[in-house]
């Protein structure tokens, strides 16, 4: 199915040449011939700096919805804004559900309309559409950048290369500055064929997670798709496999932008937009996978992660082990203290029996998925048993288009529920399934906790990742999971799906700023909207407490700041703050204020008992006191900056870990002022709650650009000298991390 070559190719009459052979088939160096890739050009267009090496891009548009706007726009504006320089677009597609916590998902939303008005936005009303549609159908074509401050900002599709950030790099545009970045690699994504009918977009992107999550192999690079197979697939089926590329944690993606693309960009009304868009050949590619289309088959990705996927065949041959794997996974991952009810209780006469079916959001609720999942079901009822089915169009255009075409009237008729156009179920604000059900979803992740189950409460539920196809065979056959291909006649895709294109509910209710910067509209503030408490800068010494220590492989940024109900709280930093790592280790919030009490009085009375007893020894006039998380691989996931501003807020000075899982999680933790240390080798210090560590001179050796860092660690009393390691951190990144925040560095 796929084929992975990790060394550098070159991409020469449809075919690929070793990096060592280019010079005998007459090919320019690898750093002239990676010119002529896709990415080189894009990156290029954008780029101010003037190297090609260290990259500082500006953006055409950027995109954020409401957990993540109020925050962004809080900090541009506390740094100096005072409009918005690049069309920006706010959606509310995720605190939609405004009954949670009272009043203030909706204050959020007024405020963004205000803002909108102020400084020359686009505002998307709650349930008009989900973020990701919005900006394909609006804003991607070829050769643009966009940046949103959501992971899944995946436009490739469209040949547009997206990127997605924590908040303080969409403030950084605000602001007119610059994002910056090494030049990245660049894996060719080589597809041949045709899918088979029943397979669909989510089966090719579990296909490619499962086959590079694990080692890295796209981690941070490009991936740019081309070759003969993207003309066979619509641009529905496209953008469903590209917004799920995010789960490879790779940087960003781009695709030929071809005859297809050309063809509905016309149909969006957009049409002027279209450039054709290639790589030249003798392109060279640091790496290249190989993907026949016609060898994929049905996938489900088991909890927790999309890379835990296996073929649906695999997995119902393998049922008991499978399902046993899991039992013990939930245990270790949700810290559960007693096993829940088997999943291994689903199997009923030889069939795996599922509660619930959900098809949703940016990479499922796509008129291509729905329109297939409607020729499935047929109207046929679903049954009246435990397995029920939800199905939420990613836009009102889509949403419309498939009322006009009687494929919505279809699944009302087949006993399926209609929602509207909101990312709920993606992160565990809508459709919550029971406790102890199992949910098939195609949604983008199926993380713990994103289904919206809370461990601590004893409520534990499961969310697998498969394509819409096959989740409308297993609601065709009650609940008992089934993949698409089994079916007898399973519909295919067409390369082109017959669709026209109605915006007249963006018309009836968007508010189209952009460029309308009004600076007599005031801010409407809600009480739930607080600004970012005051950070300090570095001292120059530093006594650091871990507050938490998680070694799991990789930790997620939904372990980190929950998803879901927390939703309500993300214009609230202190607030927001109580929630972190309450899933994951509940201690760690309280152990994180008890040490930013005493650093709160050290600033104010360094002499005062408490505080002498909490330095061991060092002078408080000159040694700061904070926490300190250590994860082996933490920040895979959701872009939201939360996941290390709550750890600022508690005090937070830096993070350690073996490696960071992605560079936007290494990013929110500088902007927030921390330090983003690194040792390969913690994992074997048994660092442990309560343990220290000292940095004498930590101050001076940030701001001389040190790459190592020494420190002493102090665990049961025993000292240890250790070093510890800044790879990468550019002067910037040092000067925001020595002011404590990037507000602070804009402001001085």
């Amino acid at each position: 199915m796929l084929k992975i070559s990790r060394q550098g190719m070159y991409y020469k009459n449809g075919g690929f040449i070793p990096a060592q052979e280019g010079p005998a088939a007459g090919l320019a160096a690898p750093e002239q011939a990676k010119q002529g890739t896709m990415a080189w050009s894009i990156l290029k267009a954008h780029n101010t700096s003037g190297s090609m090496e260290e990259l500082a891009i500006r953006f055409d548009a950027m995109a954020s919805h409401d957990i993540t706007y109020v925050g962004i726009i809080q900090t541009a504006r506390a740094s100096g804004m005072t409009e918005f320089p690049v069309p920006y677009v706010l959606t509310n597609c995720h605190n939609s559900l405004c009954a949670v916590g009272g009043t203030i998902n909706e204050d959020d939303h007024v405020f963004g309309l205000s803002a909108a008005k102020k400084y020359g936005g686009e505002f998307v009303p709650a349930h008009q559409s989900v973020i990701h549609s919005y900006m394909r159908e609006r804003y991607a074509a070829p050769g643009k950048m966009i940046l949103g401050s959501d992971s899944h900002t995946r436009y490739g599709a469209y040949g547009t290369m997206a990127v997605g950030e924590g908040g303080p790099e969409l403030a950084r545009q605000l602001l007119k500055k610059t994002y910056n970045i090494s030049y990245p690699k660049v894996i060719a994504i080589y597809l041949t064929g045709a899918p088979i009918p029943g397979v669909g977009p989510q089966d090719v992107a579990l296909e490619l997670i499962r086959s590079t999550f694990k080692d890295g192999a796209v981690k941070n690079a490009v991936m740019e798709f081309f070759g003969p197979g993207v003309a066979n697939l619509s641009m529905d089926y496209r953008s469903g496999i590209d917004v799920m590329t995010t789960e490879t944690t790779c940087l960003s993606s781009v695709w030929v932008a071809d005859d297809t693309l050309k063809d509905h960009l016309n149909v969006l009304g957009r049409g002027e937009e279209f450039k054709p868009q290639a790589p030249a050949d003798g392109a060279y590619y640091d790496g290249v996978i190989e993907v026949a289309l016609d060898q994929i088959r049905p996938m489900i990705a088991l909890p927790f992660h999309p890379s835990n996927a296996y073929t649906i065949r695999e997995f119902k041959e393998n049922m008991a082990d499978l399902l046993h794997q899991v039992d013990e996974d939930t245990v270790h991952q949700l810290k559960l203290k007693n096993q829940p009810a088997s999943l291994l209780d689903k199997i009923v006469d030889g069939k795996f029996m599922v509660d619930q079916g959900v098809i949703a959001g940016c990479s499922g609720g796509t008129y291509q998925n729905i329109v297939r999942a409607a020729q499935i079901l047929d109207g046929q009822a679903i049954g009246s048993d435990a397995f029920w089915l939800s199905v939420y169009p990613t836009s009102q255009p889509v949403n419309l288009e498939l009322t006009k075409r009687g494929y919505i009237s279809s699944l009302m008729a087949a006993g399926a529920s209609i929602r509207s156009c909101f990312c709920g179920p993606c992160f565990g604000a809508g459709d919550v399934p029971a406790n102890g059900a199992f949910s098939i979803r195609h949604s983008t992740r199926n993380f713990p906790n994103r289904e919206g189950s809370k461990p601590s409460d004893g409520q534990v539920s499961y969310v697998a990742l498969m394509d819409a196809r096959s989740i409308a065979a297993t609601a065709l056959n009650g609940g008992a999971l089934t993949g698409a291909d089994e079916l007898t006649n399973p519909p295919a895709d067409p390369a082109v799906e017959p669709f026209a294109y109605d915006p007249t509910p963006y018309k009836a209710r968007v508010y189209f700023g952009v460029g309308k910067a009004d600076p007599s509209q005031e801010l409407v503030f809600g009480p739930n909207i607080a600004d970012w408490p005051e950070q300090v800068a570095l001292p120059d010494n530093l006594l650091l407490t871990v507050c938490s220590a998680i070694y799991d492989p990789v930790t997620t940024t939904d372990e980190l700041i929950p998803s879901g109900e927390t939703s309500s709280y993300r214009s609230n930093p202190i607030k927001l703050s109580e929630f972190a790592l309450s899933r994951k280790d509940p201690q760690y919030v309280p152990r994180a204020k008890e040490i930013l009490a005493v650093e709160k009085l050290r600033r104010t009375n360094p002499e005062a008992p408490e505080v002498k007893e909490a330095l061991q020894g060092h002078d408080g006039k000159d040694t700061g006191l904070g926490s300190l998380v250590m994860a082996l691989k933490p920040g895979d996931g959701s872009a939201r900056e939360q996941a290390a501003s709550c750890q600022r807020v508690l005090g937070g000075v830096a993070n350690l870990a073996a490696e960071y899982a992605t560079k936007r999680y290494r990013s929110n933790v500088v902007n927030w002022g921390m330090l983003p240390f690194i040792a390969e080798e913690v994992k074997d210090w048994n660092i442990q709650p309560g343990d220290k560590l000292y940095f004498p001179g930590v101050r001076a050796a940030v701001d001389s650009g040190a790459e190592e860092i020494s420190a002493v660690l102090i665990q049961n009393g025993v000292e240890k000298a250790v070093t510890l390691r800044l790879p990468g951190m550019t002067r910037e990144e040092r000067d925001i991390v020595l002011a404590g925040c990037l507000i602070n560095y804009y402001a001085k």
